[in-house]
């Protein structure tokens, strides 16, 4: 999916459903149960030597509450979203960018703009709906210092 622009830049700060939090910098939304997602999580808190990127399960509140309010359902193995700048992204959009905002080796993930938009998805989508053959595993549980200083509730 491209940007998510039915909704104008930082339309959640507007939604009573959505908690007040810190949106100075980026954000991830993402499945906290999945072992591929925890994996993200701990990629970006490793590679995010500037500290910007928060990371906020879709099981929690505010994960929830924002998934919610751009039309994803935080349960659908298909919701990952980046927020930067009061603008979201999903899918492997979202993904791509988080390389790009990362640098170094994430910025890899850009080279996948060489496929159809369609062609991005239908990968970004066989990968979520099968995501759980990688394992469970719960983010928030034992998250490393990197980790625990981003996580959003």
């Amino acid at each position: 999916m491209a940007a998510l622009a039915e909704r104008t830049a930082y339309s959640y700060r507007e939604d009573p459903a959505v908690p007040a939090f810190d949106d100075s910098g980026q954000i991830a939304v993402m499945d906290g149960d999945c072992a591929l997602c925890s994996w993200g999580a701990r990629t970006i808190a490793k590679l995010d030597k500037a500290g910007t990127f928060r990371l906020c399960p879709a099981q929690s509140k505010t994960g929830d509450a924002l998934v919610r309010h751009y039309g994803l359902d935080p349960v659908d193995p298909e919701t990952w979203l980046f927020i930067e700048d009061g603008q979201a992204w999903s899918g492997m959009e979202a993904i791509i960018r988080i390389g790009e905002r990362l640098g170094s080796a994430a910025r890899l993930a850009s080279l996948l703009r060489v496929l159809p938009r369609g062609l991005r998805e239908w990968i970004y989508r066989r990968i979520a709906h099968n995501r759980y053959r990688f394992g469970k595993s719960d983010m928030c549980a034992t998250p490393d210092d990197k980790l625990r200083r981003r996580l959003m509730t």
